[in-house]
């Protein structure tokens, strides 16, 4: 199944979507916490209430998450591009849930950087708590997959060795549209990830690439955090990304970047100036 957080009219909603249809959860706002894997494999489904999806706006897949865990470089080509080493363990680091927004909304390029860049990922979703999980069993605590752009400002990312200050800004990390159960997705270690800019594309690799997959991630997350329902891990963005392009492709105004990952779902992000504060 596919479900989303929306709002419709002022109201948020969790909801499922079949076809054309956004099917209300009874009592649930939004996806997250309120939504573990054993809720959505029996939705409370308030048919009465089915609206069509043209009619609500999508928020971040998970509005609210308590943990937003990225994997830096666990493609060898981007590695490889990014002029880093191969690494052995996984490249480990966080975002707020300040930092998501909307799998449609605007992207506002701050005025700070010079430097913003694109990483298309796939995103997991967590569905069952899960601590010091092995990883023959970590798939189980999964309750989908989601589309990301992890939107890097590479000038502060490389400030320092630690990665925080460039991948954390406000509303810049686009998630969505849909959590897709994995009996849908089928096997997220075999899937295709597509990312444009201004309909070109600019990064195209398999899931099968990556050097850690889903199981491992989160096995390894696992073992030093607790993992809770509607936590999020990004896993890995492939080569492609613009800094290393020749010459960069860097993004700014006017630029249209769109990600989409086989049988998962695709987002599309306007980027737009910043406004200035109000006068």
């Amino acid at each position: 199944m596919r479900f989303a957080s929306v709002i419709h009219e002022g109201r948020r909603m969790a909801v499922a979507v079949q076809d054309d249809r956004a099917i209300p959860l009874r009592g649930v706002t939004e996806l997250g916490r309120q939504t573990p894997g054993s809720l959505l494999a029996d939705p409370p489904l308030d048919e009465a209430a089915a609206l069509a999806l043209s009619e609500v706006r999508h928020r971040p897949v998970v509005p609210a998450p308590g943990k937003v865990i990225c994997v830096g470089l666990n493609y060898a080509a981007h590695a490889e591009e990014a002029r880093r080493e191969v690494p052995a363990y996984p490249v480990l680091f966080t975002k707020f849930a300040s930092s998501l927004t909307g799998p449609y909304d605007e992207v506002a390029c701050p005025p700070e950087s010079r430097a913003v860049d694109y990483e298309g990922e796939l995103a997991v979703v967590i569905g069952e708590r899960a601590r010091r999980v092995g990883p023959e069993r970590a798939i189980e605590c999964v309750a989908g997959c989601t589309v990301a752009n992890d939107v890097t400002m590479r000038d502060f990312q490389n400030r320092t060795h630690q990665w925080l200050q460039g991948k954390a800004w406000d509303r810049c990390t686009p998630v969505g549209p849909e959590l897709v159960t994995l009996d849908e997705v089928g096997d997220p270690g075999r899937l295709t990830l597509r990312t444009s800019v201004n309909g070109q594309t600019v990064q195209e690799a398999s899931t099968e690439l990556m050097l850690f997959s889903i199981a491992a991630l989160v096995s390894v997350i696992s073992e030093f955090a607790t993992l809770e329902p509607g936590d999020l891990i990004l896993t890995g963005t492939p080569s492609g990304v613009g800094f290393r392009r020749e010459p960069p492709l860097l993004l700014g105004p006017g630029d249209r970047v769109a990600v989409e990952v086989e049988r998962v779902g695709r987002i599309e992000n306007l980027f737009v100036e910043e406004p200035g504060p109000a006068g």
